[in-house]
């Protein structure tokens, strides 16, 4: 590497730190041997991520216009979205486009990190001169659209980052181009002292169950009513549930959620409706979930896209809490040794095994420790930030 000539990278980032792919970025960027790079990160949104990069001496922007669309699961929102980008998102970013078109002689490379900018990477080859990257972060829904999303991303991005091998085979299957083979996990930093637990959450004897993580139906938040629904029916009232992030409904969800979304209501509406709303404590976003990980027992991710891994999964794992999800891939949440993995969702089974925790602390923290081993060796700051840079100088010298 002594050899190699310092690389000058920008990052573009659609989420401003309100999100994982974003929190992900940056503990790439500040694991990178400066000597070798120097980076920049225009964010799309504000938001607290560019105080930390300030502090981390890399510089930073704003640019609100910079355009995004993914494929999404229903057709119609497919069609909805996609208009609404072609006939204003995108028309709106050429502003920014002509920013970027100017600022781009001074680097050798552009990541986008996230597929929702494929369209704008698609641009960035036509009319620069320089390669552009990818971070594939999440497994689209099969459908013509996804499909479409990947062959332009096949067809035009130099490379490809994987952030675990099944967005990788999500992406061959949907005829991506099967010579990306570049997987690096997304890093955790290593937690030596414990941040103060966040204020909001009680410090009382209840076993806290937190879940990080905006509300949409794939994700599966509202699952956790129906675990607690069970929990509640076997006697079993000594647990909280600690849920992160935005719990609005959208009027378009099925049975119940959708009646209370068509009402004004949201998630905790529903906890309190089928009777269960004292086991749930709803903090809204929140700015450092970090806090709320001090202040738990147990992650839980009740997923209904089967993937037990991600950036709340990784960061629990990091802070010593077994996770609990649903799935197969077992990198990270294997069964009964850094958690509890489900091939389906059953609450019942989630729930006698939530019992299980309770009445063992001593299996919290043996479960917790092996999690914080394994993020310890799979997604450590130097050697992932060693396969980003190495990645990057390869796209270069091709």
């Amino acid at each position: 590497m002594k050899n190699k000539r310092k690389l000058k990278i920008l990052c573009l980032d659609v989420e401003g730190g309100y999100g994982g792919s974003s929190r992900s970025l940056f503990n790439s960027l500040v694991s990178l041997d400066k000597s070798n790079v120097d980076v920049e990160v225009w964010c799309k949104k504000s938001g607290p991520i560019q105080g930390y990069y300030d502090l981390a001496g890399i510089p930073v922007k704003v640019f609100k216009n910079i355009p995004k669309v993914s494929s999404l699961p229903r057709i119609s929102r497919n069609l909805l979205f996609l208009s609404l980008f072609c006939f204003y998102d995108w028309p709106r970013s050429k502003k920014f486009r002509k920013k970027l078109l100017i600022d781009s002689a001074r680097f050798d490379l552009i990541h986008c990190n996230h597929e929702s900018l494929y369209w704008l990477a698609r641009w960035i080859n036509k009319n620069l001169l320089i390669p552009v990257t990818m971070h594939k972060r999440t497994n689209l829904w099969p459908s013509v659209f996804a499909s479409f999303q990947i062959k332009v991303i096949s067809d035009y991005v130099s490379g490809i980052i994987f952030i675990t091998e099944n967005e990788r085979i999500n992406f061959i299957k949907l005829g991506g181009n099967k010579k990306y083979r570049n997987v690096i996990y997304n890093i955790v930093q290593k937690v030596n002292k414990l941040p103060s637990p966040l204020k909001e959450i009680p410090n009382d004897s209840r076993l806290k169950i937190c879940t990080l993580a905006n509300y949409s139906y794939l994700r599966g938040t509202d699952r956790l009513i129906d675990i607690a629904l069970s929990l509640k029916s076997i006697g079993y009232k000594e647990i909280l549930f600690v849920v992160a992030g935005d719990i609005s409904l959208s009027k378009s969800l099925p049975g119940q959620l959708g009646h209370i979304a068509k009402n004004g209501g949201d998630l905790s509406d529903y906890a309190t409706k089928t009777g269960v709303g004292n086991m749930f404590l709803f903090l809204g976003h929140v700015t450092k979930p970090e806090e709320v990980l001090s202040a738990c027992d147990i992650l839980i991710r009740p997923s209904r896209e089967y993937n037990p891994w991600g950036r709340d999964v990784l960061e629990a794992l990091s802070f010593g809490l077994p996770v609990i999800s649903i799935g197969t891939y077992d990198r990270f949440v294997e069964n009964r040794v850094t958690g509890f993995l489900f091939g389906e969702f059953d609450p019942k089974k989630i729930a006698n095994c939530i019992v299980k925790l309770l009445q063992n602390k001593e299996l919290i923290k043996e479960m917790g420790w092996r999690g914080k081993r394994r993020v310890q060796e799979l997604c450590n700051g130097p050697d992932r930030a060693k396969n980003l840079l190495h990645f990057w100088q390869k796209i270069v010298e091709q």
